[in-house]
């Protein structure tokens, strides 16, 4: 398996993000959240004999701090590691660019989520932004060392 930047383009990405979103909707059907995500934002995919298995997704670092958009593992693929692997790799990628702390937000209707960012260290934090006002919210932080 190779993680991989890709350009918002790439056919393997594309693919993936509107799983995600199928996944999202599917999720949260009455949900007044959108699911907007900043065109500056990079992705990471994971790859496997040119099959796109999952992506992750870093908004541009601003005051030291990243955000973790539409991290996503195909169903197909899921319990092989690959989310993990693809956190890891965006932490790399956020201390690379300058981050001192990565933040992001699921949902109350995503606990293998929710488990897998408190398993990696991500710790429960108030809401931010968007989702101040969201009750279905989850929001978490990490420090980056």
């Amino acid at each position: 398996m190779l993680i991989d930047p890709r350009p918002s383009d790439d056919p393997a990405l594309t693919l993936l993000l509107d799983l995600a979103l199928k996944e999202l909707f599917t999720r949260y059907p009455d949900s007044p959240s959108t699911h907007w995500v900043d065109p500056a934002t990079s992705f990471l995919v994971a790859l496997e004999d040119g099959d796109g298995l999952g992506c992750i997704g870093l908004m541009p670092v601003q005051d030291g701090v990243g955000e973790i958009k539409r991290m996503f593992v195909h169903e197909a693929h899921r319990g092989r590691g690959i989310a993990r692997r693809l956190v890891a790799s965006v932490e790399a990628v956020a201390r690379h660019r300058g981050a001192t702390s990565l933040r992001l937000a699921t949902g109350t209707r995503q606990p293998e989520a929710v488990a897998l960012y408190e398993s990696l260290g991500y710790q429960a934090t108030s809401p931010y932004g968007k989702y101040v006002h969201d009750p279905l919210a989850r929001c978490y932080a990490k420090l980056l060392t």
